[in-house]
């Protein structure tokens, strides 16, 4: 599946006369460079590599001044881990998230029928969907033994 397109952090918080700092700009890099869901404290050590002076305090305002903006999403995937929450920067297209309950592996899926049915609710209830947040519980193909998206077994692999 291809990567989804994420905002720019920077340039959200820039073009709404938010200041900068060294250390949010080093927060803000280390949520768009993720390649995965980060909890709070993950972002925090991450950070630190970069910058040993960032501390928890920082981090946490960061991440509420983000939410506030809504250019983050805070996920709290059906109690993944013992109920952690994760962060992701909001990509451009609306997805689920499937949270694996053994490994705690978390997915992004997107689907044109996801699509389809946010327009049925729109056109059958006159709604406008602003936000769209899906998220599924369950095992993962390499912790179920099952099948991957090409019906291989993952024991083949």
């Amino acid at each position: 599946m291809p990567a989804l397109e994420r905002r720019s952090l920077l340039q959200e918080l820039t073009l709404r006369g938010v200041r900068i700092t060294d250390q949010r700009r080093i927060l803000l890099e280390t949520i768009q460079e993720s390649d995965r869901h980060l909890d709070a404290a993950t972002l925090l050590a991450l950070a630190r590599r970069r910058d040993r002076q960032i501390n928890r305090a920082t981090v946490y305002r960061t991440i509420e001044l983000l939410k506030k903006l809504r250019l983050i999403e805070e996920l709290d995937l059906v109690n993944v881990n013992g109920g952690k929450h994760y962060l992701e920067a909001k990509t451009t297209v609306d997805r689920l998230r499937l949270a694996c309950f053994k490994c705690g592996r978390i997915e992004d899926f997107t689907s044109p029928l996801l699509e389809r049915w946010k327009a049925e609710i729109s056109r059958l209830r006159g709604f406008q969907i602003q936000i769209v947040r899906l998220e599924v519980g369950g095992w993962c193909s390499k912790c179920s033994g099952g099948k991957d998206r090409n019906g291989s077994s993952d024991e083949a692999l």
